[in-house]
């Protein structure tokens, strides 16, 4: 009679243990952006965006935003960085992606988009936090749009003081931060 209550009590927790197992893998990939006013944990949305997740993890495990800022900031719009250097010196990036606006996600408050040129498939190393709703960013409604692939889950709070930065004109370009909001590292989050 034990060694029977034994193997059932083990069956249930190899089926616990495997559930547990095949959760954590349908787990979307977290990031934390480690910023000199504090940390950003955002979640990724590869099965709606895989191109630009893809582009942007790859970035991410080279360790090329170490360094980066935030350079440009625009109060009720959003704070962008990932491509330049607290020196002004834009980092030398990979090809362009093809845009993935047209996924069904929206530019809306804390989500993350890739940044891009006037050209829809541009799009690299930068990104931006939307920190307001800005529908005039979503595919169809003036242009392409700008591919949303993920949104802020912690640290909206160190998003609002980036947002709030008082910001100039740096190196020929407005909106960069009077004091330096510098991206110290992006990690994945296990």
């Amino acid at each position: 009679m034990q060694k029977k209550s034994l193997v059932i009590i083990l069956s249930i927790l190899t089926f616990i243990i495997l559930v547990l197992v095949i959760l954590n893998m349908n787990q979307n990939p977290k990031i934390k952006i480690e910023t000199s006013m504090g940390d950003i944990v955002v979640e990724l949305y590869p099965s709606k965006a895989p191109i630009s997740v893809k582009n942007f993890l790859n970035y991410v495990d080279e360790g090329f935003y170490e360094g980066t800022v935030f350079h440009r900031v625009m109060l009720d719009f959003m704070i962008q960085g990932g491509g330049f250097n607290e020196n002004g010196n834009q980092k030398k990036t990979k090809s362009p992606i093809k845009l993935e606006s047209d996924n069904g996600l929206k530019n809306e408050i804390g989500t993350i988009a890739m940044a891009r040129t006037n050209q829809p498939n541009s799009a690299t190393s930068q990104f931006f936090i939307n920190t307001a709703d800005n529908d005039f960013l979503n595919y169809g409604y003036r242009d392409e749009g700008y591919a949303v692939f993920g949104k802020v889950i912690e640290g909206y709070d160190v998003v609002e003081e980036i947002e709030n930065s008082d910001t100039t004109i740096k190196f020929g370009m407005s909106d960069w931060p009077v004091e330096e909001v510098l991206i110290k590292s992006i990690k994945r989050l296990k």
